[in-house]
């Protein structure tokens, strides 16, 4: 499996955008895709996940409402939703697949390289 995240950009405060994960090779209906960013000297930070096949969704508090995870079956393509952006929300974010419907990192096992956003105030 192959992931390629694009989207990411400079944008304001309350600003809003949508990144993409093109998913390419061997995919299976039992895939879980999930978000996560990394901001510097930080660790990496669960945003979201999505069960492909149902399209069951799962975000941390700290994000819920202002960010939407959603996937085109037919296109093989992930996305996330952000709105109302904040300058803490600047990070490369990362699209991930794995097996497991978890906001752990560890479990997913494949990744893109990364998209960043920087949030100005």
């Amino acid at each position: 499996v192959q992931l390629q995240a694009s989207g990411g950009g400079l944008v304001q405060a309350g600003d809003s955008l949508r990144l993409s994960c093109e998913v390419s090779g061997r995919t299976f209906s039992s895939h879980v895709m999930g978000w996560f960013r990394q901001a510097p000297g930080k660790e990496r930070e669960f945003v979201a996940a999505i069960r492909w096949s149902i399209g069951s969704t799962y975000y941390p508090d700290s994000v819920k409402g202002r960010f939407t995870i959603s996937r085109d079956n037919v296109k093989n393509t992930l996305y996330l939703q952000v709105s109302s952006l904040k300058p803490e929300d600047t990070a490369v974010y990362y699209c991930a697949a794995g097996f497991v419907f978890t906001n752990i990192p560890t479990p997913y096992t494949y990744w893109g390289q990364g998209t960043l956003v920087t949030v100005s105030s």
